[in-house]
C-alpha cells in the first residue's frame, strides 16, 4: 500500500498539487489491517458527468471478482509541507468516519521522504469534535462546552508496516542499485529552500490567524456597541412610562428589545481552530527539521573523523 501511494504522488503528484485515493483493508482484533489501495482518477472541470461515488463502487466490485480485499477503510492524501489541517480533510474525515466508524486518513508527505525517512502518519477525528461536526455548531460557546481546542481534534493512530518477502526482496535489491553517491547526499546540510518555505507557509498562516483575531474584536466591539444602545433604549423608555404616569397616561406596551436588536452572530470559531493546528504542524516540521538537520552533522562530523 505505501509503495502504491509513493508510485501515485511520482506519476501524478505535481508541487503543491495533492493527490486522494481510497484505502482498503479489514479490521482484526483491536487493530485495521490496510491491505489494498486505489488512486482517485485525475479528471477536468470538462469532466462534469464523472461519478466519483459510481467509480468506487466499479472498482471495489471489480477487486471483489479478483478475490482481493475490498472493504472500504478510509483514504489517503499527499500533503505539501506539512499543509494538510484543513476545512476540506476535515469534512472528508469526518463523512468517512461517520459512513464507517473505524475510517482513518493516511497522510504522506513527499517532501520529507525525499529527504531520506518515510513519512506517513495515520489521522481520525477524535469523539468530542465527531460530536459538534454531527450538530453542526461550531460557534465558540459550543466549542468552548465542548471542550476542543486544536490539541484534540485528531488523534494520531500509530503505524506499523509489514511487507511480505517478494517486497522485501525488491527493496533490497533496489538499496543494492542505489549508489553510495547518492546515499551521501542524504547528509547535505544545504537545506535552506526548505526551511525557508516551511517558514513562509507558516507566516501565512500567522497572518490567516492575525485576520481571524481581527474579526473576533470586531465583533466584541459590535457587541458591546449594541449593548449601550439597548441599555439607552431601555433608559429612554422608563422615563418616557414615568412621563405618561404622571399625566395619567397608560405606559407604553411590552416590546421584544431582541426583535430590535437583533443578536449579532459570533464568527464561526472552527477556522481558527484549524490554522492553530495547522500552525502547531508547521511548528513541529521545523523542529523536526533543525533536529534532522543537526543528526546530518554530527554524522558527516563523525564521517569525516572516520576518514581522517
Amino acid at each position: 500500500v505505501v509503495l502504491k501511494i509513493i508510485k501515485h504522488y511520482q506519476e501524478e503528484g505535481q508541487g503543491n498539487e495533492v493527490v486522494q485515493g481510497v484505502l482498503l483493508g479489514l479490521v482484526v482484533d483491536d487493530r485495521l489491517e490496510i491491505t489494498n489501495c486505489f488512486p482517485f482518477p485525475q479528471h477536468t472541470e470538462d469532466d462534469a458527468d464523472f461519478d466519483e461515488v459510481q467509480y468506487q463502487m466499479e472498482m471495489m466490485r471489480s477487486l471483489r471478482h479478483v478475490n482481493i480485499d475490498h472493504l472500504h477503510v478510509g483514504w489517503y492524501q499527499s500533503t505539501y509541507y506539512g499543509s494538510f489541517v484543513t476545512r476540506a480533510l476535515l469534512d472528508s474525515q469526518f463523512s468517512y468516519q461517520h459512513a464507517i466508524e473505524e475510517s482513518v486518513v493516511l497522510i504522506y508527505d513527499p517532501i520529507k521522504t525525499a529527504q531520506g525517512s518515510l513519512s506517513l502518519k495515520a489521522y481520525r477525528l477524535t469523539p468530542k469534535l465527531m460530536e459538534v461536526c454531527k450538530e453542526k455548531d461550531f460557534s465558540p460557546e459550543a466549542l468552548k462546552k465542548a471542550n476542543i481546542a486544536y490539541e484534540n481534534m485528531f488523534e494520531e493512530v500509530p503505524i506499523v508496516i509489514k511487507n511480505s518477502y517478494l517486497i522485501n526482496v525488491m527493496l533490497w535489491e533496489l538499496e543494492k542499485k542505489s549508489g553510495v553517491a547518492d546515499r551521501h547526499e542524504l547528509l547535505s546540510l544545504a537545506s535552506s529552500n526548505h526551511l525557508g518555505k516551511s517558514l513562509q507557509l507558516l507566516m501565512d498562516r500567522v497572518d490567516e490567524m492575525s485576520q481571524d483575531i481581527v474579526k473576533y474584536n470586531t465583533y466584541l466591539r459590535n457587541v458591546s456597541k449594541q449593548q449601550q444602545q439597548k441599555h439607552q433604549y431601555q433608559q429612554r423608555r422608563q422615563q418616557e412610562n414615568m412621563q405618561r404616569q404622571s399625566r395619567g397616561e397608560a405606559p407604553l406596551p411590552e416590546e421584544d428589545i431582541n426583535k430590535l436588536f437583533k443578536p449579532l452572530q459570533p464568527p464561526p470559531r472552527m477556522d481558527s481552530l484549524l490554522i492553530a493546528g495547522q500552525i502547531n504542524t508547521y511548528c513541529q516540521n521545523i523542529k523536526e527539521f533543525n533536529a534532522q538537520n543537526l543528526g546530518k552533522l554530527f554524522m558527516a562530523q563523525a564521517l569525516q573523523d572516520y576518514n581522517n
